[in-house]
């Protein structure tokens, strides 16, 4: 998906949703090992010509698009599949494009995250060096921590 969106744009701006957030279920990983993360998966070149920044919730769909604005550089396009963005977005007039979609219940961040809770074969639906990062940041203990309670 990240290789053919590049390849449209000049330049990429990668924002990192719920940048607020870690250490929960949805988002078990920093703001900076999402980043680290998408940054090992490009290559140099990619790297060169994309931008990752984090991007906090607000919580206020009229305001969305306008607080994405203060945030990162100017943009003439917008890819997402989510209709929801999509719609705030295509209301301030910008073109948004879809991204191409693979096996999505494969490969997803929800199946990976609850394959390494229960010891399921996780590694082949990453690219190896994530394997390799997530392992150094010890994942699977964070991911599985993060649905404990202190309930019996």
């Amino acid at each position: 998906m990240l290789i053919q969106t590049i390849g449209q744009v000049d330049e990429l701006i990668i924002g990192i949703g719920s940048a607020q957030e870690s250490h929960t279920e949805e988002n078990p990983f920093t703001a900076g090992e999402r980043i680290e993360m998408i940054r090992l998966c490009l290559d140099r070149e990619q790297r060169a010509n994309t931008l990752i920044i984090p991007i906090p919730d607000i919580n206020r769909y009229a305001i969305w698009v306008s607080h994405i604005e203060s945030l990162v550089p100017p943009f003439e396009v917008v890819f997402t599949n989510n209709p929801l963005t999509k719609s705030l977005f295509e209301e301030w007039e910008y073109k948004v494009l879809p991204t191409p979609m693979f096996d999505r219940e494969r490969y997803s961040g929800r199946e990976i995250r609850e394959r390494m809770m229960n010891d399921a074969p996780w590694e082949d639906l990453v690219p190896e060096q994530m394997v390799d990062f997530l392992r150094s940041i010890d994942g699977k203990s964070r991911i599985s921590a993060n649905i404990e309670t202190d309930e019996e």
